[in-house]
């Protein structure tokens, strides 16, 4: 996971020196552009989906306060970066998540950085919590996590999905293919009230789009697509029990 992030700094020594230091010591963080002042950096937040502002108090035509209360929706962390300590309250106030002295300590930094990133890590992992509820409770869809949130999808519109190690590939009667950063576990626990039927390690079906099933000690299945996949011998009964 990288941090998004940008630094807003009036002075250009004091960017460079923050810039370095992330570079070298912070890989986490990706830098997607450095602002002088309160408009400059406006712009970047309103074109960026951020995880964190670097955020010097004192500016010319405005501080960092006034930056804060001009954003809509913050949606990111806020590290203050400041020569006084007389602003800590302040940050305090404006939900800030560290606040660092110039000149900035490098351990002082790394510990900011881990700071936020623990702080978004568990903020994905409550999103991916809420996602297997909506994938268990929303009637006729199945919730699929995306870079920027979630993608909403049919269950009818799922032919099969096929295990791909810690991911999934999930095949749809349209023909396409969404390869999910999921287990098939996942799916399997989500599309289970849903008539879809584990009938291989590697392979999850929808069993309304089962047209032949052709005996064998396993057997295989023949999709309404035209696609054949193998069924395990241990799992032959479930499968045929949903057409008893």
């Amino acid at each position: 996971m990288k941090l998004k992030s940008i630094i807003v700094e009036d002075e250009q020594t004091s960017r460079e020196i923050l810039k370095n230091y992330l570079d070298k010591y912070c890989p986490s963080v990706e830098v997607l552009g450095e602002a002088a002042n309160v408009e400059e950096a406006l712009v970047l937040i309103r074109h960026h989906d951020l995880d964190l502002v670097f955020l010097d108090v004192e500016m010319p035509y405005g501080n960092a306060f006034d930056l804060l209360d001009r954003v809509d929706d913050i949606n990111f962390e806020t590290v203050f970066v400041t020569a006084y300590n007389h602003y800590a309250m302040d940050a305090l106030n404006a939900h800030a998540s560290y606040y660092l002295m110039k000149p900035i300590s490098i351990d002082e930094l790394i510990k900011a950085v881990d700071y936020v990133m623990e702080i978004r890590t568990k903020e994905d992992a409550l999103q991916d919590q809420i996602l297997v509820t909506k994938a268990k409770s929303v009637d006729g869809k199945i919730t699929i996590p995306t870079q920027d949130g979630f993608e909403v999808l049919s269950t009818v519109d799922i032919l099969y999905c096929k295990a791909d190690d810690n991911y999934t590939e999930i095949y749809l009667t349209t023909e396409k293919k969404k390869l999910v950063s999921k287990t098939l576990k996942y799916f399997e626990d989500a599309l289970s009230e849903s008539g879809f039927a584990r009938v291989h390690k590697s392979y999850l079906v929808n069993v309304n789009e089962i047209v032949k099933y052709i005996k064998g000690k396993g057997g295989s299945v023949e999709l309404s697509s035209g696609k054949q996949i193998m069924v395990s011998a241990s799992r032959k009964s479930e499968l045929l029990s949903y057409f008893k």
